[in-house]
């Protein structure tokens, strides 16, 4: 499912009433609210569905898969997703 998708099911879900472009909005709020979470708290906790976090991968050697030479890779921050006990038992 893609965004478009998801706006889509989103406004189906709300009713006929609800617009595309109010759909839109919602799932922008609440997409960007979870990057405001994940910024200020490292953490965004969904009860039943789950939680994203923020973890810190360390810098590390990889290698070029063309050359085989050795590359520095330097550290960096990712988002982890860890699903909620009803998101497990739903799937």
């Amino acid at each position: 499912m893609n965004k478009a998708e998801l706006v889509l099911a989103v406004q189906k879900q709300l009713g006929s009433d609800t617009s595309r472009t109010d759909a839109e909005r919602s799932l922008n709020a609440v997409l960007s609210s979870l990057e405001r979470g994940l910024k200020k708290d490292k953490q965004v906790q969904i009860v039943g569905f789950g939680a994203f976090n923020v973890k810190a991968r360390p810098a590390r050697t990889g290698r070029n898969p063309q050359t085989g030479a050795e590359i520095r890779i330097k550290a960096s921050r990712t988002v982890t997703f860890r699903a909620g006990k009803e998101l497990k038992s739903s799937l």
